[in-house]
């Protein structure tokens, strides 16, 4: 098993910056990519951006060129930095971790509440 725990969410006007983390215990030996989706109320949980083992990213249209994702190995730890921060990037933001092959298990956290003011 592993446990995924969020913190750094909070409110912020537009144009600030945010930096949340996600801490991971347990097997962290089995882990192979960690990611962050979000969800707004009333909406579908959307993936933000993910990492994998060796450090290849991947970002989704919304968060490509203001969002950073980075995974610290040593520390167990990973890492969503969101700079240009607008109203529309509001919601629980989950960190997510998925084990490796042959039979991959995904792991969500608790999730941290994001909220921008206009």
């Amino acid at each position: 098993q592993v446990q995924l725990v969020e913190s750094g969410g909070g409110l912020v006007q537009a144009g600030g910056s945010l930096r949340l983390s996600c801490a991971a215990s347990g097997a962290i030996f089995s882990i192979d990519a960690m990611g962050w989706y979000r969800q707004a109320p009333g909406k579908q949980r959307d993936f933000v951006a993910s990492i994998t083992s060796g450090g290849i990213t991947n970002y989704a249209d919304s968060a490509e060129g203001r969002f950073t994702i980075s995974r610290d190995n040593a520390k167990n730890t990973m890492f969503l930095q969101m700079n240009s921060l607008k109203p529309e990037d509001t919601a629980v933001y989950y960190c997510h971790a998925r084990s490796r092959p042959p039979l991959p298990i995904n792991y969500w956290g608790q999730g941290t509440q994001v909220t921008v003011s206009s």
